[in-house]
């Protein structure tokens, strides 16, 4: 059975994910069938990208989602979209409406420890010459 999960990258306490599809037996970052989209939770709001007519081709084949993907399609909406896609409505147009959705939710990214927390730390040179 294929399964729809993330994939671990990056190093300790800076991880990032893919996701990935693979076989369910093989380990969380061991051989995989195909990339289809990364995630990454360091950054505010998260960044989250899924090549979405890949998703619904696996999707269309049987491939099920890990808890945390359904999360994050649910998110991005690929799980709304792909009910649509399901009906009929043109793989196209939904593409094109998940790369619209995907530029207004990914815009103003920055990672979590350079923006609030380096403003809030004291400068020590500054209050040496202040002094």
């Amino acid at each position: 059975m294929v399964r729809i999960r993330l994939r671990k990258v990056g190093s300790k306490n800076q991880a990032s994910f893919r996701i990935v599809t693979a076989d369910r037996e093989h380990p969380r970052d061991g051989r995989f069938i195909e990339e289809v989209g990364h995630y990454n939770p360091r950054t505010h709001p998260a960044t989250i990208m899924v090549d979405e007519p890949k998703v619904y081709g696996w999707l269309k084949d049987g491939a099920q989602p890990s808890e945390s993907v359904a999360k994050l399609f649910k998110v991005t909406g690929t799980l709304d979209r792909y009910a649509r896609f399901k009906t009929g409505e043109a793989a196209e147009t939904l593409a094109a409406e998940a790369d619209a959705a995907a530029r207004t939710r990914n815009t103003a990214t920055s990672t979590t420890a350079s923006s609030a927390q380096r403003k809030d730390r004291p400068n020590k040179k500054k209050q040496k010459k202040a002094e």
